[in-house]
């Protein structure tokens, strides 16, 4: 594996990558998959319990900042992991526990998605920032 660095000439020479970098292990995002997951149907069912939009809002938004905190890169993918679980955790409650929701609760779940655009970044943005200022120069 190589990376480029400037050179004298135009283009960029190639040179090894250093062995502490190639020896890392990726970090393993599957626990927090789980955790997303479960952070989704966790606020599915509140949603359906106590049908409460800003509540849902609210869980939404604190689960996405963990998981945007714990594993800033890519946060989208905490968005949707978290948001796509509410509306299906109305579907299998409508579909199993005949529990008839309002179309405003159905399109408010969809809008659970709003909140968790702005906690997973914004999780992820403080992460990058803490590490910047605690890197030593």
């Amino acid at each position: 594996m190589v990376r480029p660095q400037d050179g004298p000439g135009i283009l960029p020479i190639l040179t090894p990558v250093d062995s502490q970098a190639r020896n890392k292990k990726p970090r393993r995002d599957r626990w927090f998959y789980v955790l997303a997951a479960l952070c989704g149907i966790g606020t599915g069912w509140a949603d359906v319990v106590i049908n409460d939009l800003l509540f849902t809002a609210l869980l939404v938004l604190m689960a996405c900042i963990m998981l945007g905190l714990s594993r800033p890169r890519h946060p989208w993918r905490w968005v949707l992991l978290v948001g796509v679980f509410v509306p299906l955790t109305e579907l299998v409650a409508y579909v199993v526990l005949r529990v008839k929701p309002t179309r405003a609760q159905i399109y408010g779940s969809f809008l659970a998605f709003l909140p968790g655009i702005a906690g997973a970044f914004g999780g992820s943005i403080m992460r990058n920032v803490i590490e910047n200022l605690r890197e030593e120069k």
